[in-house]
């Protein structure tokens, strides 16, 4: 009698990964130090270079914690509501007009993004009165 042939023995099936999203994992959230922190940093970059810190603070850091995702909504609504009343000015300076428009941008932009850049640090949301909602 011959013994039947031994099936080969396949390899042990490492164990699957979970599938990953195109980015690798997702955005690891901050701790609200941090939070409070790009916070007050996008509210006071919005002074200096107008909506560009709040476009930025959007796009990077909106997946990284609620506290976060607000405030760059915020600040990014308000910079360029105020955008579009300096282009407004802009086109107006033509007239003696357009000169108080921007005067009246500059100083509401200082004045409400400090109040804001306040509250963020504190950990409190806020919303800048007179802003358009563009991003919900």
């Amino acid at each position: 009698m011959t013994t039947p042939p031994i099936p080969p023995q396949q390899p042990p099936v490492p164990p699957q990964q979970p599938p990953q999203g195109p980015y690798g994992q997702a955005p690891q959230p901050m701790n609200p130090a941090d939070e409070k922190l790009w916070a007050t940093l996008i509210h006071i970059g919005g002074i200096f270079f107008e909506f560009i810190p709040a476009l930025i603070g959007y796009l990077v850091l909106k997946d990284r914690g609620p506290f976060i995702n607000g405030h760059a909504k915020t600040a990014l609504n308000f910079q360029l509501t105020l955008l579009i009343a300096e282009i407004v000015g802009w086109i107006t300076a033509v007239f003696i007009i357009g000169f108080i428009i921007l005067a009246a941008v500059y100083i509401v932009r200082i004045i409400f993004s400090i109040i804001a850049a306040v509250k963020a640090n504190q950990g409190q949301f806020y919303m800048y009165p007179l802003s358009i909602p563009f991003i919900k």
